[in-house]
């Protein structure tokens, strides 16, 4: 077999068509095409389920059980494979307490160093701690009132899982009678079983006292036994349940409070022992928010301004009743806007009258008449409804008027305040973690440590430069290690896995990425091409599905899949070096890096409409209380490097606060000042790249909402009237007119517990989805299910006749989707699949001319000959006099738009700022502008 060759014969996955492909080992390799030609088919559903499925059958059945065996991929041969690790877009943990510094490992670091080298100070005072002597210990038990009654405990065992018989019997034989395990006194003569796999806490009671000055020496030999069992720490309880920990390490001799010996799990929020008590290390908390319960301030309380659970305005409702009741106890009026409401009325309905009672009319029902009562205030209210209810559904409504604030123990620091006042150079850990990559680096450059603190810190420090500079390397210099990673965009997040490849130094291994350039700045590009490269040059073979020109012109070799895309791709069209791409005719992708051809700059820039959106303020995250003007009728741009606050501005901000004010959405803007232009606009559609559906009931013909026609379609045949049928009847969702024995999926999941389940053709149905007698029910000779076995192109021939239809399949096509089954599975789309069904879905709706499409990096996925097409139709979005924005790095995107607001210069502390703005002329002019500088050549 050869070794310097991966082989491929037979092909059949998804689409492919039955193909033998030969590509070279220990090379950077890109597979391109249009987007859905079968590039991901063939790298991550054939080459490497095959490498994975082979290296997990090397495993025991004990051990598959947990990782989950792949199914053979439909293939007739691989030669030549190694094991294989995919680097793909998916798989951002959603995880809270996730952050860039514990997915790196980087943190783990960080805790080790300031668990070996940190300077434990004084949480009060800020004083150094030094270590408490016995005397010390004994000073301050003492200075207790006299005739407390205190048990000298020795804590033996603090938060290890085991059964700790070694220890109780150790106990045992020193002569000890009792033991306080996980809070429960225990007698030692008894048998104690503890569990296993459980965290256990053990305290050894030594001695039993009462405080007065006459124990002094007793007290003084007890805490030394307690010494000698623990090493350095000792536990008095208190009668009143209050606990004084010794350590012989570190106390403040002023405050007396003691920190125990410094470890790493004192540094990780995700454990007890080092996480804030308060909010368990999550940093924040979920509470009421007075701006979600009152949207739009301007409406008043008749008018429906208040929009919490329970407190809507309805006439005769319980709510009006106090609202009228307070209103005249309080001298003011429901019927002014609510921003008009002095302060006091506010404070009153959101926080209550305090126990004070006042005067409220029943005018309907048994209990009519006048009663006094008091009012607890919308906010207490949800708060204490939140906290009892059983309810799901009651909870998820009170949710959505809440906002995550910074704990108020730990300031959103996530520790608790023993671990944030252990300090290496004036900073605590979760200080140095709010500073970016390359604000880290800069500290340790500058960071003076003692001959005796390098010996100990020496090793631990080499990994954190390296980590640290492998994140650099890969243009996330701006990153901050305390950064949530569910924030994190696909292209980020794959790119610090790369990172950690990298640091990983394997090799002789097979690594598949899915667009690592995906949200990357062409500034930064060379960076990650140079990471791609070392990986290369260490022994690894890497296989890149990539659209970025800068990639495959770097690419040792490049693998076109094609013609078209679904039914019309499948074939390898060409491979070789780019100039072999380049000399082929039938390659769109060849003809693309060629220059045969190309997306047109646009011969004029719209001006708009002459109105302007116009943001204020804005300072959420980096944002340097920035104004920005976006003109209405216009494409525009939002562009700069990576991190330099563009989905800030955009997502966080903008979209933010206009879905609150014209779709009447839930949820909190970005910090900003004012938003002016509203006036102008009637809704906001955010077009992203999230699912259309979660599961394989959702596809492209029920998202679009064209197979409501379809079925009123077929329920309008004369058959389905003969039968009685309705347009349910052919619903693969509901009873009746679906397959019973697989509810409609068409397949049914078998559970193999140590094998991977598999999923068969339901036997009764065949895989039609539906019953016998709803598919005798025809339509021009087809039955509903040949209708969802359709592409889209053959469904607009089939109802070529019907507008309706005919309209909304035209979009799907329009968009570049008409190689899509009507049918097919939500879950099989890509990103930039789904993102232009929902375009789709947008474009088929009559529009009004005064809407705000946001989109962000709609070109993630995208071929360039779909982005041509994605172009055009954005284009004839604007036409219509709507407003697009685009969050974009893709330069033919940014050069055909009419406006362009260009942030930065840099990311993170460095960005935020407004660099350029105006026509894509205006800003290649700009020299200050890193878009501008690679704009001027696209133009």
């Amino acid at each position: 077999m050869a070794t310097d060759k991966i082989v491929i014969k037979g092909a059949r996955v998804h689409n492919l068509k039955n193909i033998d492909v030969t590509i070279p080992r220990d090379k950077l390799i890109v597979f391109t095409g249009l987007s859905g030609s079968g590039k991901s088919s063939l790298a991550f559903d054939t080459i490497y389920a095959d490498g994975q499925r082979r290296y997990v059958e090397s495993l025991s059945s004990y051990a598959r059980m947990f990782l989950g065996q792949m199914d053979k991929p439909d293939v007739d041969q691989i030669e030549g494979l190694s094991p294989a690790i995919s680097i793909d877009q998916k798989t951002t943990s959603k995880n809270p307490r996730s952050t860039v510094g514990t997915v790196t490992e980087i943190y783990d670091y960080l805790r080790l160093l300031y668990a070996r080298v940190g300077v434990p100070h004084c949480p009060v005072c800020g004083r150094q701690i030094k270590q408490q002597t016995v005397d010390q210990m004994v000073d301050q038990v003492l200075s207790l009132p006299g005739g407390t009654k205190i048990q000298v405990m020795a804590p033996v065992v603090r938060g290890k899982k085991g059964e700790h018989t070694k220890e109780l019997d150790r106990a045992r034989r020193g002569g000890y009678v009792r033991a306080r395990i996980d809070g429960n006194m225990y007698e030692l003569s008894e048998e104690i079983k503890l569990q296993k796999n459980f965290k256990h806490n053990i305290d050894i009671v030594v001695d039993r006292l009462v405080v007065k000055e006459t124990i002094r020496t007793r007290l003084a030999d007890s805490i030394e036994t307690c010494l000698s069992l623990t090493g350095s720490l000792v536990l008095v309880d208190v009668q009143d349940g209050e606990e004084m920990l010794f350590s012989q390490s570190f106390a403040c001799p002023e405050h007396g409070i003691s920190i125990e010996e410094l470890n790493p799990r004192m540094f990780s929020f995700n454990n007890p022992f080092g996480a804030c008590p308060k909010c368990t290390g999550l940093g924040t908390f979920m509470q009421v928010d007075p701006d979600l319960i009152i949207p739009k301030k301007e409406l008043s309380i008749r008018e429906g301004a208040i929009k919490a659970s329970g407190w809507y305005y309805a006439p005769d409702s319980m709510s009006a009743m106090y609202y009228e009741g307070l209103a005249e106890a309080y001298g003011f009026s429901l019927d002014v806007p609510v921003r008009e409401l002095p302060k006091k009325a506010l404070d009153v309905l959101l926080y209550g009258t305090g126990g004070k009672k006042f005067k409220v009319v029943r005018g309907s029902g048994a209990m009519t008449g006048e009663y006094m009562t008091d009012f607890e205030g919308i906010v207490n209210n949800l708060e204490r409804r939140f906290r009892e209810t059983n309810s799901n559904w009651m909870r998820e409504e009170i949710t959505s008027v809440m906002t995550a604030v910074p704990c108020p123990e730990c300031g959103g620091r996530r520790l608790k305040k023993e671990s944030l006042s252990v300090l290496i150079g004036e900073r605590n850990i979760t200080e140095l973690c709010d500073l970016s990559v390359v604000g880290i680096l800069d500290f340790f450059e500058h960071q003076h440590f003692t001959e005796h603190e390098m010996r100990i810190a020496d090793q631990i420090l080499k990994e954190i430069r390296e980590r640290l500079g492998f994140l650099r390397s890969v243009g996330l210099g701006y990153l901050t290690l305390s950064r949530s990673s569910a924030t994190l965009s696909g292209g980020e997040s794959q790119r610090i896995r790369l990172a950690t490849q990298i640091g990983s130094s394997l090799v002789g291994v097979l690594y598949i990425l899915d667009e690592p350039s995906i949200g990357l700045h062409q500034r930064d590009n060379d960076k990650l091409i140079a990471t791609l490269k070392r990986l290369r040059d260490i022994g690894n073979t890497l296989i890149v599905v990539e659209h970025d020109e800068d990639t495959m012109r770097q690419a040792d070799w490049i693998l076109d899949i094609g013609p078209g895309a679904g039914v019309h791709g499948g074939e390898v069209v060409a491979q070789g070096t780019v100039e072999d791409i380049m000399a082929c005719k039938e390659s769109l992708t060849g003809q693309y890096l060629s220059g045969a051809r190309k997306v047109e700059v646009p011969a004029t820039r719209r001006t708009g409409s002459g109105n302007t959106l116009e943001i204020l303020g804005a300072e959420q995250n980096n944002l340097q209380k920035i104004n920005v003007k976006i003109p209405l009728g216009t494409f525009t741009a939002v562009t700069g490097v990576s991190g330099s606050g563009k989905s800030t501005l955009v997502n966080e901000i903008l979209y933010k606060h206009l879905a609150k004010y014209l779709n009447g959405a839930k949820g909190k803007a970005g910090k900003f000042r004012e938003i002016k232009g509203l006036e102008h606009l009637d809704k906001i559609i955010d077009i992203d790249q999230s699912p259309i559906g979660r599961t394989p009931r959702s596809n492209p013909a029920t998202y679009t909402g064209v197979f409501n026609d379809i079925r009123e379609l077929f329920a309008q045949t004369a058959d389905a009237k003969a039968r009685g049928y309705t347009a349910s009847r052919f619903s693969f969702n509901t009873k009746g007119g679906r397959c019973e024995a697989c509810e409609g999926d068409g397949i049914i999941k078998i559970e193999m517990h140590f094998l991977p389940d598999i999923f068969v053709p339901c036997e009764v149905c065949g895989g039609s989805r539906y019953n016998r007698e709803t598919l005798e029910i025809k339509y021009k000779g087809k039955n509903i299910y040949d209708v969802l076995e359709m592409t889209v192109e053959e469904a607009l021939e089939f109802f070529g006749p019907l507008p309706k239809i005919r309209r909304k399949l035209q979009t799907i096509v329009d968009v570049g989707l008409g190689y899509v089954k009507l049918g097919q599975p939500a879950t099989t789309l890509s990103g930039g699949e789904a993102q232009r069904v929902k375009l789709a879905t947008e474009l088929a709706k009559v529009s009004t001319g005064r809407t705000i499409y946001v989109l962000d990096e709609p070109t993630t996925g995208l071929h360039t000959y779909d982005v041509h097409k994605l172009i055009g139709v954005l284009q004839s979005l604007v036409d219509a006099g709507n407003t697009v924005v685009v969050i974009e790095h893709n330069l033919d995107v940014i050069k055909t738009a009419d406006h362009v607001i260009d942030l930065g210069p840099e990311g993170g502390d460095e960005g935020g700022r407004v660099v350029a703005t105006g026509t894509p002329e205006k800003v290649a002019a700009c020299k200050r502008s890193y878009t501008g500088q690679y704009l001027k050549k696209m133009l």
